[in-house]
This record gives structure tokens, sequence and C-alpha cells, in this order.
């Protein structure tokens, strides 16, 4: 949902050039096409490690093989930056828009899709 034009990203794993790793795991376009880091293989046992490899990945390899900010803030059209909040990774804003306007927190990683707003779309017709 936060990249309209794309087909969903996926988890890679390829072949590992480290003894004892048997694979490594980028997050990669719907293509195949990754950048970047590779999903620490040690995250794996702590959710909270993992996810925040994951999301670092996967904006990495947005931003490196489309060439763009994401995700976006919908309020300032701003690209966002992972940050824990109150106990959970979050995407964070710097929300300077507006003079004297504070940065913020938009929502927790894997909730962005529940800030769309159904009846957005009738108002702008």
């Amino acid at each position: 949902m936060t990249l309209p034009d794309q087909r969903p990203l996926q988890l890679l794993g390829l072949p590992s050039y480290d003894e004892g790793v048997a694979e490594y795991v980028y997050v990669a376009l719907a293509n195949g096409e990754w950048h970047g880091n590779v999903v620490d293989p040690d995250s794996v046992d702590i959710p909270a490690l993992a996810l925040a490899a994951i999301t670092d990945a996967a904006q990495e390899t947005v931003t490196e093989c489309l060439w763009q900010a994401w995700p976006l803030c919908d309020e300032h059209d701003l690209g966002m930056h992972p940050r824990e909040a109150k106990g959970k990774l979050s995407w964070w804003c710097a929300g300077r828009n507006i003079p004297g306007e504070s940065a913020h927190i938009r929502a927790a990683v894997g909730g962005l899709d529940s800030l769309v707003h159904p009846d957005r779309q009738l108002h702008r017709k």
C-alpha cells in the first residue's frame, strides 16, 4: 500500500560466502532486484532486531533501486526514518513543512497501511 506502483517487496535468500552461514537474506523488489544491507543472521532470534534489520534493508532497496524516498509522510511529503518510540519501531517524520511544526511519529513500522482513509478519495473528486 505504501508503494502503490510496485508489487510487494520480498525476502530473497542468496548463498553465503561465509563459512557457517547457509545464506544471506536481503529485501528485494518483486523483480528480485536488491541493494545494500543484508538482514543480519543473528537477528533471527530477537524479533525486534529482525524487524529493524528488515526495515533498514527495505528502505535501502527502495531508495537505491527506485531512486525515491520511502516511505513518505502523507502530511508533509517527506521521507521518514525508523526510530524506536514507546517500545515500538516506528516511522519518524521531521515534519518541518510549516515553520514551528515539530517532528512526529507517523505510525509503527508495519502500520502505515492502517492510516489510509477510504473517504479521503471522495474529497478529492
